[in-house]
């Protein structure tokens, strides 16, 4: 009987322990579940932050690119508008033109000539002539007698570049600007600590905002001018002191195709001359003739324009001295340059009456060619060298 009773009490007890163990194990295995379901739940926490994060940083991409691209529609939506100001102006010429030759034209009916609609064409050039002289420095005579001497300067930076002193103030300051596209100028106190310049020796550098395109840049009156980099035709005016850029203007009908041939960077040409600012071009339009602006450096506006009869095939660069424009030719293969084309914008010179000056010494090409009407001579760059030439200057005859 006891025997049974103690029997009794120990399944009594092994079956209350392990019933608790039971409950333990599956006390166990719920907080092991209940941990493992909030390990899950962080991951994926976790994966949808990085995921909005990602989608944060594609947005302000997108935003940006967004931003930008707008940018350039705004500067494009200003370059068309400019290029059908630019278009219309030249349908009303060619509208002039067209009514003006069908006034004078001989027709099989012998239909008699409108005296008074030549009258008055040739009333319109005697004005159109006499605007310009009031715009331009009419008491500006000077003009290219001959080309006497060359001094290679220098020798370094890329093929390609352009090199300047500024007209327009009395410093002898010498601006170097190396390469076809670049953003970064070299500025020296004067042409001896540009001679003498070296690696060890740094000289002062500007790094402009743009990058330049071409060579076809000017300082005049302590700015740069130059074409903008990525633009058709933007012009920057950039205050070289005060490293700000101060103004900008869109040139009505450039940048489709080189100015010269022979530089095909070089989209539009900036020269300075006794009379200021000009620009140089070739447009399609005009068969590949050179087209120049004048423009006022102050307000960035264009004064006026004129199609010239001078070519752009074969040429390598050209330049003004008081209003009147001389290209260079050359070959391409590289030879002798020479100024073969002569166009004056006031029509006081008879330019088949001037003879083909010839470049004396060297052979090769030149990148660009700069006027200094202080000085009477030209900056040049041709083929990695920094060359002057001196000119023989005198009056229009």
């Amino acid at each position: 009987m006891v025997i049974l009773q103690l029997r009794f009490l120990l399944v009594s007890f092994f079956t209350s322990f392990v019933g608790e163990a039971q409950y333990v194990t599956q006390d166990a295995e719920l907080m092991h579940y209940i941990e493992r379901r909030f390990l899950s739940l962080e991951s994926r926490l976790e994966k949808c932050n990085q995921e909005i994060l990602d989608y944060v940083q594609e947005f302000r991409a997108f935003s940006r690119r967004m931003i930008s691209r707008l940018e350039g529609l705004n500067v494009y939506k200003a370059e068309i508008k400019n290029e059908v100001e630019h278009l219309l102006t030249r349908v009303e010429r060619a509208q002039r033109d067209i009514d003006y030759f069908e006034s004078v034209r001989e027709s099989t009916a012998c239909v008699e000539v409108d005296e008074d609609m030549v009258e008055q064409q040739l009333n319109e050039e005697a004005e159109e002539k006499r605007k310009v002289k009031l715009m331009l420095n009419t008491s500006c005579d000077n003009m290219l007698a001959s080309i006497k001497s060359l001094k290679i300067v220098k020798k370094t930076g890329d093929t390609h570049g352009s090199w300047m002193t500024d007209p327009g103030k009395n410093h002898l300051k010498i601006y170097f600007l190396s390469g076809f596209k670049n953003n970064v100028i070299l500025e020296f106190s004067n042409i001896r600590s540009f001679m003498e310049w070296n690696n060890k020796l740094r000289a002062r550098r500007v790094n402009l905002p743009f990058l330049w395109q071409g060579t076809g840049h000017v300082m005049y009156n302590g700015f740069l001018f130059y074409h903008r980099y990525g633009s058709l035709n933007e012009i920057v005016k950039y205050n070289i002191q005060r490293r700000k850029i101060t103004d900008r203007m869109l040139l009505p009908g450039a940048g489709q195709i080189p100015a010269y041939e022979l530089i095909p960077a070089t989209k539009i040409d900036l020269a300075i001359d006794e009379q200021g600012l000009w620009a140089i071009h070739a447009e399609p339009d005009t068969s590949g003739n050179l087209v120049i602006t004048k423009i006022n450096h102050t307000t960035m506006a264009v004064e006026h324009t004129w199609d010239t009869s001078c070519n752009s095939k074969n040429a390598e660069a050209g330049f003004l001295i008081c209003g009147t424009l001389y290209v260079v030719y050359n070959s391409p293969s590289g030879g002798t340059s020479r100024i073969e084309c002569v166009y004056d914008v006031l029509d006081t010179i008879n330019t088949y009456e001037i003879p083909v000056f010839h470049f004396p010494k060297r052979q090769g090409s030149h990148s660009v060619m700069h006027y200094n009407p202080k000085e009477k001579q030209l900056y040049a760059w041709a083929e990695g060298s920094q060359i002057i030439y001196k000119l023989q200057i005198k009056q229009k005859v």
